[in-house]
């Protein structure tokens, strides 16, 4: 029998995956054990990297296999990087972590084909094997979560462009003026983002407190949860702040339709947990501002991997 091997590398956790060496029917099947620990990252990129190494180790020696058994290891990393080379490039969430050679460390210890791919595009990847994405050639794969970013499945295979820039479609103006994200405001990751929502909310509660409107926001942490619970609890204020985002969604996803034509649009986190929030504002939106022909051919459909899709997404590589 063969096995995977992934590695997910976020900036508050990390966790090595022991999955099949093959794709089961039923995709719960693949993972077959997990370690997970805190990143930590202020003691610096060697560490973390040793850990995880350490961690995989353990997953092998647990459940009896040899590095030989291998049939490749998936690295799910922040980006930038350069999945080539197999290098990152210091990552917002990774400080130190300024041209870490992470394919080479992993092949010369595992001695079994490595492949590396920022977080989007793994996900991508694994929704497209595993997840909502199934049956389709081309596929786009939204995060929606602390930003806003795509991975791209063109045509049956993973796009990620000249230098691995495919799919920042966070950094895309779809207003003037708005919450900044990826450091434009009035972005598409400033309307439609944790930390976009966060922001939009803080303008329009202080709008309503100035007009005497009531709100059950005033005085709250502001966050997308914590917005989308008062929404749903019938808040005229937080309804009216989701409404700005699923617009703005909605103009986002458009413009996607008219450019890649897609077959589905999957999107994860926040739209996942919250859809009826989003649903019929974005419909409405799409009808209105995309291509007719290329909107009718398009779903647009939740995540199906929830919480466990960092570690699907770390498998999913090592498949490729």
């Amino acid at each position: 029998m063969r096995y995977s091997l992934g590695f997910d590398i976020g900036g508050t956790k990390c966790a090595a995956i022991l999955g099949k060496g093959e794709i089961p029917d039923n995709h719960e099947d693949l993972i077959l054990d997990k370690i997970a620990f805190p990143t930590d990252v202020k003691r610096g990129w060697r560490a973390i990297v040793d850990e995880l190494i350490a961690s995989a180790d353990a997953l092998l020696e647990r459940n009896g296999i040899r590095h030989e058994e291998l049939i490749g290891v998936g690295i799910s990393c922040g980006g930038p990087l350069d999945s080539r080379t197999g290098t990152v490039h210091c990552p917002p969430n990774l400080p130190d972590w300024n041209n870490v050679p992470l394919k080479a460390i992993m092949e010369e210890h595992f001695g079994a084909r490595t492949v590396l791919q920022n977080d989007a595009n793994a996900c991508a990847v694994a929704e497209w094997k595993f997840g909502a994405g199934r049956g389709y050639d081309d596929l786009i794969f939204l995060t929606f979560g602390t930003g806003m970013g795509a991975g791209l499945i063109l045509n049956g295979r993973l796009y990620s462009g000249a230098n691995d820039n495919a799919g920042e479609v966070g950094h895309i103006r779809l207003a003037e003026d708005g919450p900044e994200g990826y450091g434009k405001r009035g972005s598409f990751e400033g309307f439609c983002s944790g930390g976009g929502i966060a922001r939009l909310a803080k303008t329009i509660v202080a709008q309503a407190e100035a007009t005497g409107e009531a709100t059950s926001l005033s005085g709250q942490a502001l966050s997308a949860k914590t917005v989308a619970v008062a929404a749903k609890d019938g808040d005229a204020v937080a309804q009216r702040i989701y409404r700005i985002c699923a617009e703005k969604l909605g103009m986002g996803l458009s413009v996607l339709i008219d450019v890649i034509n897609p077959e589905a649009i999957v999107i994860g986190s926040i739209y996942s947990r919250d859809q009826a929030l989003f649903d019929e504002i974005i419909r409405d939106v799409i009808q209105k501002e995309a291509l007719p022909l290329s909107a009718s051919v398009c779903k647009i459909r939740p995540a199906g991997l929830g919480n466990a899709i960092g570690d699907y997404a770390a498998l999913s590589l090592a498949f490729q």
